[in-house]
């Protein structure tokens, strides 16, 4: 996830009175929001953070040792996030024979106060449990988990993952994982649109004999259009502001496989990364992707080594992503052959902050990766959330090569 303009920061929560986190934009006791209570900044960044605009987060992410494999904390929700608009409700938890007025739940915390349409106790403020805080989802041959975080009072990641059949029957793997931008408007709504988008061009292309990079080009574009057309949806909190050059339009991040009997293809545009882990760890992990950022922006010019990029605070301002107010649409594909099977770890920066290089990727990912991809992706969450789960994560793992099958949508 992109780094957020800095908010002026309050002593005191003003509902429970616990003093927050430096940069925490909701309590993380209640879950009351800080930034309603908290005075005008004057002057903030508007829009998605191109590189020197973002203000630094509070902390950085320190790499953390792999966890011992175990699973998620409980609670998961099985399946991927729904298309764009579908309703999310508050969630599980509340006592069902608590019913509110209008035939709302009651808070789970407070047992007082019903829940308003974003999933807060009108009384306490109290964030109930939606269903993107935890999500997993496992198809023959690839498999995804999503994590809300430690720190976020929402998931604004999204996922899909899915089969198709090629023209001569064989299998083609998908899997799409989008991070949404937490300083632009509706986040979780622009990653589920990419998401969302991305897996129907992909299975409208690729049953008619598409090349899989042509493919995931063309993926790329419609996610973009998704997520352009939230910006203008009339009646939307930020509509005005996209008559203006779309300021702080709907923005996410998107990165993309398709894995078949032979080949591996890449695509992305913005910070969200694919990694190559091979089962034979005698032999390298790569990184198949390069981040549109501000760090790599400097490595690649030669100004900094990676270490220095990457410990800089402006590390993470993206310069490039999907949103009407980004720059230009400049898909990344890349397609590879690998002599050897393993498995492509497909995944936004909240787990690879704690697993940055290839080798440390490959250290994390359990070696039993590509018979139990759910297994792995659970484990990955896990290793993200132990090393401090600063922002939300999700990850898919995709066995290469695809298993042969019966192919078909999913």
């Amino acid at each position: 996830m992109s780094q957020m303009p800095q908010l002026p920061q309050l002593s005191a929560c003003p509902t429970c009175e616990e003093p927050p986190q430096s940069g925490d934009r909701y309590c993380d006791s209640c879950g009351a929001d800080l930034t309603a209570a908290a005075p005008p900044p004057g002057t903030a960044p508007a829009g998605s953070p191109p590189a020197g605009s973002a203000a630094p987060e509070p902390e950085d992410y320190p790499l953390a040792a792999p966890a011992p494999a175990a699973g998620p904390p409980g609670g998961a929700a099985s399946g991927a996030p729904g298309a764009p608009g579908a309703a999310e409700g508050p969630g599980g938890g509340a006592d069902p024979r608590l019913n509110g007025g209008a035939g709302r739940p009651r808070c789970v915390a407070c047992q007082e106060g019903t829940i308003d349409q974003d999933g807060y106790c009108e009384h306490c403020g109290h964030a109930q449990a939606r269903e993107r805080d935890h999500m997993e989802r496992e198809l023959e041959g690839v498999a995804a988990a999503s994590d809300r975080g430690l720190r976020h009072h929402r998931n604004e990641d999204a996922f899909s993952v899915s089969a198709a059949a090629l023209p001569d029957g064989s299998p083609a793997v998908v899997a799409v994982v989008c991070d949404g931008v937490s300083s632009a408007t509706r986040p979780d709504d622009a990653s589920a649109a990419a998401a969302h988008a991305a897996e129907v061009s992909l299975h409208a292309s690729l049953p008619r004999g598409a090349h899989p990079q042509q493919a995931m080009n063309e993926a790329i574009v419609a996610a973009a259009e998704a997520v352009n057309s939230l910006a203008l949806e009339p009646g939307s909190a930020a509509h005005e502001e996209q008559l203006q050059r779309h300021q702080n339009a709907p923005a996410c991040t998107i990165v993309s496989a398709v894995v078949t009997p032979g080949i591996l293809t890449v695509g992305w545009i913005g910070d969200s990364r694919a990694y190559w882990v091979p089962d034979d760890r005698t032999t390298p992990a790569a990184r198949l992707t390069e981040d549109d950022s501000w760090a790599a922006q400097m490595v690649a010019a030669g100004l900094m080594s990676e270490a220095e990029a990457y410990a800089d605070e402006r590390a993470h301002a993206i310069t490039g992503w999907l949103g009407a107010d980004a720059y230009e649409l400049d898909p990344h594909t890349a397609s590879f052959k690998p002599d050897r099977p393993g498995v492509v770890v497909v995944c936004t920066d909240g787990l690879w902050n704690y697993a940055e290089s290839a080798e440390e990727m490959a250290l994390a990912v359990p070696p039993d990766a590509r018979s139990r991809p759910l297994h792995s992706a659970q484990v990955l969450v896990g290793h993200a959330l132990d090393g401090g789960g600063h922002d939300n994560v999700t990850v898919a793992v995709v066995p290469f090569p695809a298993p042969q099958g019966r192919a078909g949508s999913a």
